[in-house]
């Protein structure tokens, strides 16, 4: 059975501005989901909601998952001065269980096992990527946020990423991904959220949503990325 959030009349205000609205919808989180929209649409504050990083300036959010439970993976995120393997040992300040033979697979698991020893700093951006799913591996979590997980990645490293997030849903994990890319999208999602201007507009499949949105708003989206593509 899908996991819902459950969202009613949430607001989110920053700076005096709504970026983030809903009336009483149900959104479902399951398998592979694709969150996209134009920029500024509030894909990472939803994102940032989900995850509880953020909590509704008005209205409520019921979360199916814990921020125990979940893992955010940002586009960039800076790294420590630190090796990449004392990087996913940090996690241990919050994930107690976590053994030596965890991290070095973890390292495996997404190719950087060779890395393990050198400055996180000097990573190339792909390299960062797949140390960053290193460390939501280690978390366990049961979903997983995406926020443009291949952005300004080269078409190797976008590769890897997208094949990480196939075996994150196939050992069983929720993956919600926000994404410019629709042939990305096409490719891994099963499900979409279509966003705009902080609402969301549209939750379907992939395929309906490409054939036939049902909002002109999408219909409009659609027609600026393939123009643009």
């Amino acid at each position: 059975m899908d996991k819902l959030l459950n969202l009613h009349n949430v607001e989110v205000i920053r700076d005096g501005r709504i970026i983030l609205q809903s009336g009483d919808l149900q959104v479902p989180l399951a398998g592979i989901t694709a969150l996209i929209g134009p920029n500024g649409a509030g894909k990472t504050t939803l994102l940032r909601l989900i995850h509880g990083l953020i909590e509704p300036s008005q209205g409520q959010c019921q979360r199916p998952f814990t921020s125990d439970e979940s893992a955010l993976v940002f586009h960039y995120t800076p790294m420590l001065k630190a090796t990449v393997r004392e990087h996913l040992s940090l996690l241990r300040d919050t994930h107690r269980t976590i053994s030596d033979q965890a991290i070095d697979e973890a390292l495996q698991s997404v190719g950087i096992a060779h890395l393990a020893n050198n400055p996180a700093q000097r990573l190339s951006a792909g390299e960062r990527q797949k140390l960053c799913f290193a460390q939501a591996r280690l978390q366990n979590p049961k979903l997983v946020l995406l926020d443009e997980p291949t952005a300004n990645l080269d078409p190797n490293a976008s590769d890897d990423v997208e094949q990480m997030i196939t075996e994150l849903a196939r050992d069983g994990k929720v993956v919600l991904f926000a994404s410019h890319n629709m042939a990305q999208v096409k490719r891994l999602a099963s499900n979409l959220i279509f966003m705009q201007d902080g609402k969301i507009l549209e939750i379907t499949h992939p395929d309906a949503f490409f054939k036939n949105p049902q909002t002109k708003e999408g219909s409009q989206f659609l027609a600026r990325e393939f123009i643009a593509q």
